[in-house]
């Protein structure tokens, strides 16, 4: 069986790290870290994520606060709060909790948080400084991709990466990643989509598996080849009457299938969903300590 790339485990780990730095600053009595949320309509899945957020901060003592507004907000006044916190010098960083109403434009939005405060590095100022291989904010996600291969001390450099799904969350910025000249990156990068056509000869190559699509079991054991690394993004809730919620969340890959192929691979869930909150964490300390935009670049 295959090496699991336990998430949960990394994640409390990082958040154990973080926790010691926070006390210092406090021993130091200098001001801790502050992440604020702006969490607009009563969607389930967001309002899980944002309390897991919360509850992420008070382990560590981060300072946390949560913005909650109904889904009949307008986008100028949305826009407004985005402006309060981008000048409250208390918080060093937000997100605005995705998805937002139909009637409200999200690029408008996102393009409208400060790129030092853009925490979820969705700005394109982040976006275009993490392609030119310069300081910024990683998008979460690919943030706890690239830590989880770091600490499992994956070797990347020349291998063959193949990344299904581009969207620009999770596929485009994984996929500039692990081309990049850095480790974990260095790899030779297949960025496929909707419209690969025939899927599973591109995965058949891959050294390392990424795969970020939301499509339960879509990467079945006669789509890898032996001993691949896998990490599966996907968390997609399925009904299951056996639980007590209700629904079961299942990734991309079948995991059972794919793991007695794979070397490493990673549970869903326990896998890159703790992951995804530790890259925030991480974000909100560099904010904190002025790493990314409050130095000079040489």
């Amino acid at each position: 069986m295959a090496i699991l790339l336990d998430g949960k485990k990394i994640s409390s780990q990082i958040k154990e790290e973080l926790k010691a730095k926070v006390e210092e600053l406090k021993k130091e009595g200098s001001k801790v870290p502050h992440l604020s949320a702006i969490l607009v309509g009563t969607d389930g899945a967001s309002q899980t994520y944002v309390e897991a957020k919360v509850k992420d901060c008070q382990e560590i003592g981060f300072e946390s606060s949560k913005l909650l507004f109904d889904d009949s907000i307008s986008e100028a006044e949305l826009l407004q709060e985005v402006d309060k916190l981008n000048n409250d010098e208390r918080v060093d960083g937000f997100i605005v909790q995705l998805p937002l109403p139909k009637h409200i434009n999200v690029d408008k939005v996102l393009n409208a948080i400060k790129p030092e405060k853009d925490v979820d590095g969705f700005h394109p100022m982040n976006y275009g400084r993490m392609a030119t291989n310069l300081p910024a904010y990683i998008p979460a996600t690919p943030f706890g991709v690239m830590e989880l291969l770091k600490r499992y001390e994956i070797p990347t450099k020349g291998k063959h990466c193949v990344v299904v799904g581009r969207s620009r969350i999770v596929g485009s910025p994984v996929s500039i990643l692990m081309g990049s000249d850095n480790y974990p990156g260095d790899a030779t990068v297949t960025l496929t989509h909707r419209y690969t056509i025939d899927l599973a000869k591109y995965t058949k190559q891959a050294d390392i598996l990424i795969v970020a699509v939301g499509k339960p079991g879509l990467i079945t054991a006669d789509m890898v080849k032996n001993d691949v690394v896998v990490i599966d993004v996907g968390t997609t809730r399925v009904p299951d009457a056996t639980k007590k919620s209700g629904f079961a969340l299942k990734g991309d890959v079948l995991f059972d299938e794919v793991s007695k192929k794979a070397t490493h691979i990673t549970p869903v869930p326990g896998g890159v969903g703790p992951m995804t909150r530790a890259g925030l964490l991480m974000n909100t300390w560099l904010a904190a300590q002025k790493e990314i935009y409050g130095k000079e670049l040489v």
